[in-house]
């Protein structure tokens, strides 16, 4: 208990090692680059909320070059490792990414198949900012937002010609690059933006001591390496309208370092996984559009299209050559979904803005090993919401929501390897769901704020919850129902001579027909099953203080526990108890800008029958001088003291490390 109190204490470090100056932090002209049409506006003050945005600028002041290590510095997000897939991910408040959709100007880019997304595959080199909700989401995201949702948001131009880039070097054998170019004209606008992230390899922090599959030092089969490009064309004819094309292009490859850890009843422990991904390709198309009718009534438009390929090659061994044993294969996945949404908003009643939206979804995914015939799996998804915001009077708002939801199987096909034949799975039940939320705002003060919220979300169950068959360990279940969550939140948000701000959070989830795997259905094999109850819940606390013009200090605190009612022997995994995220930012002249932050996790299980990551501390800091007016270079150590820690056992994360920077840019 000691030990623990102590690291609590020591991640805290950055807030209490400097004193007290006076005057006013600076904010930054990038805040501005933020491209509205790609929000979806939710509630009241939601930009002013110290938990719910991440801005370009406190991405480049920390170096978080990753999407999921950008939310990992909020309250209530917890950075998790799918270790045998080497793909990164966050929990928010206990729910992983099936149940918090991921958004990119409002446009969903997880992958249809398992729902989730590797957000080690999204740099944040072209992001103007990232926003958050938890729990109680704008109904305008669209369906499974149980947990909340993850919003993207690119970047706009604001002048006639700008640009801003990136050159830097990461150790070992690593490098980063990017550019982005925008241009405004009024009526017109263009952005584009590359960016390439590759690295040979991490290196293991000098701790870890060997295991039978990794003998230390440079972390065997880590490389990546990723390329964006990203192009938009805007149109704004006039004040009322704004019309927009866009496109995106992601390549990437990485390797999936081997089990590394003690667990002797892993199976990897015992046969160990030789996997590399070649080819992880995104490409998407999309067009917006925002038309004002009048000063009281408008609709927006979102319509895409996006591909998604992936492939997987399982080799014999660590010579990642040949393919001869019996779990040695080629995968292929191409994926495909096109959709679309209309919104339309009125505030023609007095003191309502109520808004309604229709979204459509088409979801495809192929998927073959080598020299098998393809499957083809189809679900179309319909969508309907209404979401108010209603002014009572100066204190008090009340959004109030409600939605309607109809996932239909369309095609599901499987495969006999005896006899080398494609099947159709039986029809399934078509899925539909309501959903329903309101939230109280009380503004009892001026800068003070209490609001409670209540909202039901539902989840459908993803095309691999339905019809994996895992390697031929699970049962498919096509019939699967929504997994339901009733979610409470009672939160408080003051701000103190406009230099200090402070918010506390508790939230509440009940979840019900939560879709779990149920052992041994049939001898040696699992199937997804509508049999679980469980509850998160938690506190977050979260504080900022603007102490001078050139002092910066903030740190949060999340608790949560979660527990399965059903089979409580069965654990939840990948959230630690407890979280502590802390930096301070001082500048203490215009060209130096010194930045330190530390982070603190506790133990988390990491499988369903008790094996854990233990906890651990780890600190970073940057420094960046302006060298020219449009020139400056920053250089940083990422976890100093070269702490050997794992947020999932048996796959060690990067030891210490160090990176050197150059930005350029025609305005900052």
């Amino acid at each position: 208990m000691k030990k623990q109190v102590l690291l609590i204490v020591s991640s805290m470090i950055p807030i209490i090692a400097y004193s007290q100056t006076s005057g006013k932090f600076n904010s930054s002209k990038t805040d501005s680059l933020i491209f509205q049409l790609g929000e979806v506006s939710v509630s009241a003050n939601h930009k002013d909320d110290i938990t719910g945005r991440i801005t370009k600028k406190e991405m480049e002041n920390q170096n978080r070059i990753e999407v999921s290590r950008s939310l990992n510095m909020l309250s209530g997000v917890a950075l998790t490792g799918s270790g045998q897939r080497n793909e990164s991910m966050v929990s928010i408040r206990g729910f992983d990414l099936r149940a918090v959709p991921v958004y990119m100007d409002g446009i969903p880019v997880y992958v249809p198949y398992d729902g989730y997304v590797d957000l080690a595959r999204f740099t944040t080199f072209d992001l103007s900012a990232i926003d958050v909700s938890k729990g109680f989401s704008s109904m305008l995201y669209g369906p499974n937002a149980l947990g909340g949702a993850i919003n993207l948001i690119s970047i706009k131009p604001i002048k006639k010609f700008e640009y801003n880039g990136s050159m830097g070097i990461i150790n070992t054998d690593g490098y980063r690059g990017n550019i982005n170019i925008g241009s405004n004209l009024g009526k017109f606008y263009l952005q584009g933006g590359y960016s390439y992230l590759h690295r040979n390899s991490y290196r293991m922090s000098g701790a870890y001591k060997p295991h039978a599959h990794e003998d230390g030092g440079d972390r065997d089969n880590s490389y990546r390496t990723d390329k964006k490009i990203t192009f938009k064309v805007g149109w704004t004819p006039n004040k009322k309208q704004e019309y927009v094309l866009g496109y995106i292009n992601q390549q990437g490859e990485k390797g999936t370092p081997v089990y590394a850890g003690d667990d002797q009843q892993n199976p990897l422990y015992s046969k160990p996984r030789y996997w590399q991904w070649p080819e992880w390709n995104k490409e998407t198309y999309y067009f917006l559009s925002n038309t004002k009718l009048n000063e009281k009534n408008y609709f927006k438009s979102r319509i895409y299209y996006d591909k998604f390929k992936n492939t997987i090659n399982s080799y014999d061994d660590s010579t990642y050559t040949t393919q001869t044993k019996p779990y040695a294969f080629q995968s292929r996945y191409n994926d495909l979904s096109y959709g679309g949404s209309i919104e339309y908003g009125t505030t023609i009643i007095p003191k309502n803005d109520i808004k309604f939206t229709a979204q459509f979804k088409e979801d495809i995914h192929r998927e073959n090993n080598l020299n098998e015939p393809v499957r083809r799996f189809e679900d179309n998804t319909i969508y309907l919401s209404v979401e108010d915001v209603y002014t009572i009077n100066n204190k008090i708002v009340l959004i109030p929501g409600a939605s309607y939801n109809v996932r239909k199987n369309i095609k599901a096909q499987g495969y006999n390897s005896q006899t080398e034949t494609i099947f159709d799975f039986a029809k399934a039940d078509i899925s539909a769901a309501f959903n329903a939320q309101l939230g109280v705002f009380y503004y009892f003060k001026v800068n003070h704020k209490v609001s409670a919220t209540a909202s039901q979300k539902t989840r459908f169950a993803t095309i691999k919850d339905r019809y994996s068959y895992k390697m031929g360990t699970a049962i498919p279940n096509p019939d699967l129902k929504p997994e339901t969550s009733n979610n409470y939140e009672l939160t408080y948000t003051g701000s103190f001579s406009k230099k200090l701000v402070l918010q506390s959070s508790f939230f509440y989830s009940h979840i019900t027909d939560a879709i779990l795997s149920v052992s041994n259905v049939q001898p040696g094999k699992s199937q997804m099953q509508n049999t679980g109850k469980a509850e998160f819940m938690g506190v977050e606390l979260c504080a900022k203080y603007d102490i001078s013009k050139n002092l910066v200090l903030s740190t949060n605190y999340t608790y949560i526990e979660r527990h399965n009612l059903t089979n409580p022997s069965i654990l939840f995994t990948d959230v630690p108890y407890t979280k502590i995220f802390s930096y301070i930012h001082y500048i203490p002249i215009k060209q130096i800008s010194l930045m330190a932050s530390s982070e603190y996790n506790s133990v988390r299980y990491s499988t369903s029958y008790g094996t854990k990551a233990p906890e651990f501390i780890i600190f970073n800091s940057v420094v960046s001088g302006q060298i020219y007016k449009f020139l400056s270079i920053e250089a940083g150590v990422n976890n100093i003291f070269d702490k050997n820690y794992m947020i999932s056992e048996g796959y060690p994360e990067e030891g210490r490390n160090f990176f050197v920077t150059l930005r350029f840019y025609n305005f900052n």
